[in-house]
């Protein structure tokens, strides 16, 4: 690979393909990636906000020439930091799993823009959720632009002579991940498959998904991993990913038949082996899913975000125990 460094802006990685990245990877900071050849372009994934995304397609447009109107967008899951840039997007192909569509509507632009105006009011839920990521994006006035395309299970494209496979390894983070696999290239943009290191959120579940989802990743020929926040990698990288989500797992059952509750699991379970990853307050969902997959009550139950976010504030802020 040309470049490693973990900076902000555009990288070229050879071949027509480009990572955007935003450091420092943590909350709403995600990566988003370019496919060009033969004068025609796909997108994969636009930004937390509309001014980073036109930031973004400034810059891929002074590289790409052919950027300039972009071919297509694959929004790889329903997380706003993924796909909130969208309506600059608006006119052209965008792609999505079907799943990915029907739950991009569940938390629009305007609940953050409201959180934004009244998160003082939220204790410290609030506090939280504006200290990790309100103060960062404008989230006033972003239009809700959804996909105008929806598949399930695989979906093949071209790029010039490129072949582009588009598969949903969900319900795993979200509902309805999709990975962006290049195979002639090498390459693949893992959306938020891979948090490089970093504590992922599961929001979904189960773990088996995003493990076995690794385990397809690791079965390809790969020379360069775009992953959805963190610096690029390879499949060292993968492999370290998959070792935390078997170890937060394996660590979840033993509190699971201990009956420890998800809160106490959380806060009980070592994270000596992994230090150099941020956002361990991510350790209350990962538990949280942990446990829906092992069969607690109620099985289906969402992760409450209100609450999930209390939880990691207190243990953001020090107050580890206020529960």
């Amino acid at each position: 690979m040309k470049d490693w460094r973990y900076t902000k802006g555009l990288h070229d990685l050879g071949n027509g393909h480009y990572a955007w990245l935003m450091p420092d990877g943590s909350w709403g900071w995600s990566n988003a990636g370019l496919v060009a050849d033969g004068g025609q372009t796909l997108l994969v994934d636009t930004l937390f906000d509309v001014k980073l995304t036109g930031e973004m397609l400034d810059a891929m447009k002074k590289a790409v020439p052919a950027a300039a109107t972009i071919g297509a967008l694959v929004n790889t899951h329903a997380n706003g930091d993924h796909f909130f840039g969208n309506q600059l997007l608006q006119g052209h192909r965008i792609i999505a799993s079907r799943a990915a569509a029907e739950d991009m509507p569940l938390r629009p632009p305007a609940q953050y823009a409201t959180w934004q105006k009244e998160w003082q009011s939220m204790g410290v839920a609030g506090r939280f959720w504006y200290e990790v990521m309100g103060r960062h994006f404008d989230f006033q006035g972003i239009r809700l632009e959804l996909p105008t395309e929806t598949f399930s299970g695989e979906m093949h494209l071209k790029v010039g002579a490129k072949d582009v496979h588009l598969i949903e390894v969900g319900p795993a983070h979200t509902r309805g991940d999709v990975i962006v696999h290049v195979p002639q290239d090498r390459v693949v943009y893992t959306g938020d498959m891979l948090f490089n290191s970093a504590h992922p959120a599961i929001w979904a579940g189960p773990v088996a998904n995003w493990i076995k989802a690794c385990d397809l990743m690791l079965s390809w020929d790969l020379d360069v991993v775009v992953p959805g926040h963190g610096a690029l990698t390879d499949k060292a990288g993968i492999r370290e990913f998959r070792s935390y989500l078997e170890y937060v797992r394996a660590e979840a059952r033993k509190c699971f038949d201990k009956g420890m509750d998800f809160i106490q699991a959380a806060d009980a379970i070592s994270l000596d082996p992994w230090l150099h990853f941020a956002e361990s307050e991510r350790m209350y969902i990962n538990v949280y899913a942990c446990y829906r997959e092992f069969g607690a009550t109620p099985p289906n139950e969402t992760p409450d975000i209100l609450r999930m976010l209390e939880l990691m504030g207190n243990r953001h802020f020090g107050h580890a125990g206020e529960h």
